[in-house]
Formats: C-alpha cells, structure tokens, sequence
C-alpha cells in the first residue's frame, strides 16, 4: 500500500494515429526539438514512470530511454498503439519486468475508425499475441470510452479474460494534452453498457484471485467515470493528487502537475534545473495552489489509485456491497 509517485514522460508529440477523441496529431513535435534521453537521467530513484506520447515508439532513441529509466524505476510502463511489433517485443525481452499497454478503442472496425489507422487493430492483436511469447508478464490493453465505442466495451474485456491480459480504461478528457474541447458523452445507452461492463468486473471471471482483485478494483475506479458520464458534479473525485502523486514531464522537458488542465501549467524545465529544484520552487507552490482550485470534471486512473491505496475501506466497502446486490439481482448502486 506504499504510495509512489508517477512520472509520465510524454517523450514526443509525433503520432500515426489520428484519434478522432485526441488532436495530437495535428500538434506534432518534429525530431529535433524533443528532449534528449540523457536529461531523464535527473530524475530521481524510486518512481513509477510511464513512458507516452503521442506514439512513444516513434522516438529512434526509445531504447535509450529505457536503459535510463528502468533501473531506476519501481516500475516502468510503456504506453502504446502497438503499432511497431518488432520494436515493442524487442523492448519486452530485453526489460522484461516492465508493464505495457497496447491501446485498442474497440473491435476492428470501431477501432481503426476511431484511430484512424488502417489495420490498426491486427497491429495490436499482432503485438499482443507476440508480447505473451516473452517474459513480459505486465501485459494488456487499454480502451478510452467515447461516444462511439461504449457498445464494444464488454467485448473487449471478454477479448482480454480469453487471453489471459490485463485491460485498463480511461475515459474522453478535453484538455490541452489532448487539444479537444467538444469531447463529452451523453447517452443513456452509454451508462447501460458501462454498467454491464462494470458488472462483469465485479463477477470476474479470470483466474486467480490477484486478477479478479485487479479487476474489482478497476470496477471501483469506473465508479467516477460512470458518475462522470451521468452528469454529476466534480464532488464524487477523491482530491486532485496532480504535483504531489504524480507529474508530467513534455517532449520539450517541461515539468507540468497534469494533462488534464485547460492550459500547460509549467513549473520549470528538467533540462535547465534538478528535478528537486523543480518541486520545491516558488514555481510549484504558485501552480499547487492552482491544482487545489482546479475545477475540472477529470476522472484519472492515477488519481483513483492514489486514494484507493490511502483509503483501502472506501473501494473494499463499495466492492462487497455491490457484489451482494448483483448476487441479489439488483443494479449497482454507485
């Protein structure tokens, strides 16, 4: 229950995807300008770092960036479209102990639609299939809900218990990361689906008690995403813990508390000072208090773990209840 800090490393802003729930890619970065690998030498042991992007294993030096951070990481993760197979199982078996994700919005027609990638979904699979032949166990995917591949959810997470894989899920987010404005879902279908999605996580059906934990606790995390998607108010968030669990670092090495903001709230550079300057700088102090008005109705997989891992009672509590109401035959209550 040890809470660790995350730092998630955006090391380009280049992608092959055209995601039509994320405008990076009409935001591109080019080769010259991103940060070179020797500055994430700064920072300091002990982490969770995620590497990402864009598409992080269009960086040439992503093996680089690996050699410097995996050592010195409590865990090291790789955020990808699964695109480039060769370079995503090179990077598996020589860093086996690294966690990977291989993004999917649905099955193959949603997701290249979504991603506008065609084959898109066959280099995930491909990816995939390849990743379990090595000694990468920490092996799954992740789906973004939207307004138009709620109704693949449940299939996807079927996908993952036939292969043995984890699937992680975020939700759309409007921000500057993202340079969108107009992402929202509003459908009472889309609540239907998410709670049989919910519901199944809840009735695991994997093996191995860790992974049906795994995925009870996911259900609770998808508890705010649904209250999210039903309109509530940013109440039901457990506190923003941006600048003190977790930062991101930019391709152009500037240290920001989240990428859930309207704007970039930058703190300082990593290439033009230490890491520990950084957070103890009147800088970040001034953007703290930014954090603790912030308003924004975000619903971060990183924000949930933080507080699951302070509160344990909160998520055991509201697991063991809805797991009696569905036991019961009754909707969950959330």
């Amino acid at each position: 229950m040890k809470n660790i800090v995350q730092g998630s490393i955006i090391t380009t802003f280049r992608c092959n995807a055209k995601c039509n729930m994320c405008n990076i890619w009409q935001h591109q970065t080019r080769p010259e300008e991103e940060i070179d690998y020797i500055y994430y030498e700064k920072l300091p042991k002990g982490l969770r770092i995620n590497i990402t992007g864009g598409e992080a294993t269009i960086r040439k030096d992503l093996d680089d960036i690996f050699r410097v951070l995996y050592p010195k990481s409590s865990l090291l993760e790789l955020s990808t479209n699964g695109y480039h197979t060769e370079k995503i199982v090179e990077l598996a078996n020589k860093y086996p102990n690294i966690l990977i994700r291989v993004s999917l919005e649905g099955l193959p027609t949603i997701n290249d639609s979504k991603r506008g990638m065609k084959n898109g979904f066959d280099h995930a699979l491909r990816t995939m299939l390849e990743l379990k032949k090595t000694k990468c166990k920490n092996i799954g995917f992740s789906v973004v809900i939207s307004p138009d591949n709620y109704g693949d959810l449940l299939h996807l997470y079927d996908l993952c218990v036939a292969l043995n894989v984890e699937l992680g899920n975020s939700v759309v987010h409007n921000s500057w990361y993202f340079h969108k404005d107009d992402n929202v879902i509003v459908s009472e279908d889309a609540l239907k689906q998410h709670e049989r999605f919910v519901k199944a996580l809840l009735t695991s059906k994997r093996r191995g008690w860790k992974n049906k934990l795994k995925d009870y606790g996911r259900a609770f995390f998808n508890k705010s995403i649904h209250l999210r998607l039903r309109g509530e108010e940013a109440t039901y968030r457990p506190p923003c813990g941006a600048l003190n669990d977790f930062f991101f670092i930019d391709p152009w090495g500037n240290v920001t508390p989240c990428n859930g903001s309207s704007e970039e709230w930058i703190i300082g550079n990593i290439k033009e000072d230490t890491y520990e300057n950084i957070m103890n700088s009147e800088k970040a102090k001034e953007i703290a208090e930014k954090v603790k008005a912030c308003d924004r109705n975000c619903a971060f997989i990183v924000t949930e773990r933080h507080d699951m891992k302070r509160r344990p009672w909160i998520p055991i509590r509201w697991i063991l209840k809805n797991k009696i109401r569905i036991a019961q035959g009754k909707d969950i209550c959330w």
